[in-house]
């Protein structure tokens, strides 16, 4: 049995700010060091095979705090780097409104599809799981690449669409051929902070 757990990077001044991130290369804030941290701690005492990050800084800094404390190395791959969103990244959705009016959702942005996100996603899953069957492995990504990989790992599910929030645990099992979601966005870590 493969279990896998996604998570989200912590927070940047860019997601504070409501401003889509894409693949620019923006760093954890204090926020965002500070709940890495705190998930690394969750996560110290866990035994897990591989850690998995986006090439991303946000992703990889949260990835490696959490490798320290499980005493593994990262590995990084490019196929779970976040969502390329074209010439929409570095803009809020107010400065967007005044761009291109209220209805931008229609035009072309150049922004990545849903579809090549799944398939990045599900490359990088049908290739961990072959290689590391019955592994216990944590992959270290981004919003719209976690949203998409699920949506496609969980065909057959219900998929939750509570947000994907920073630094949240999502926990997936493969048995008897199919994925099952056993954990959806958990931010536990970060609740009743001394």
């Amino acid at each position: 049995m493969t279990t896998i757990a996604f998570i989200r990077h912590g927070q940047t001044d860019w997601n504070k700010e409501g401003r889509f991130q894409g693949e620019r290369d923006i760093p954890l804030n204090e926020e965002g060091l500070q709940q890495a941290r705190l998930l690394a701690r969750r996560f110290a005492g866990e035994s897990w095979d591989y850690i998995f990050s986006s090439d991303l800084q946000r992703a990889r800094v949260t990835a490696e705090m959490i490798a320290e404390a499980i005493g593994k190395p990262v590995v990084i791959d490019k196929r779970i780097r976040e969502k390329s969103c074209g010439r929409l990244e570095g803009l809020t959705e107010q400065e967007r409104i005044e761009r291109w009016g209220p209805n931008w959702r229609q035009l072309d942005h150049g922004m990545e599809s849903n579809e090549s996100i799944r398939k990045r996603g599900l490359s990088f899953i049908s290739e961990i799981t072959k290689k590391y069957p019955g592994s216990r492995i944590i992959v270290v990504s981004h919003g719209a690449w976690i949203g998409q990989t699920l949506t496609a790992l969980l065909q057959d599910e219900e998929v939750d669409k509570t947000p994907i929030t920073n630094t949240s645990v999502t926990i997936v099992r493969h048995e008897n051929g199919r994925w099952h979601c056993e954990l959806h966005s958990c931010t536990k870590h970060l609740q009743n902070v001394q």
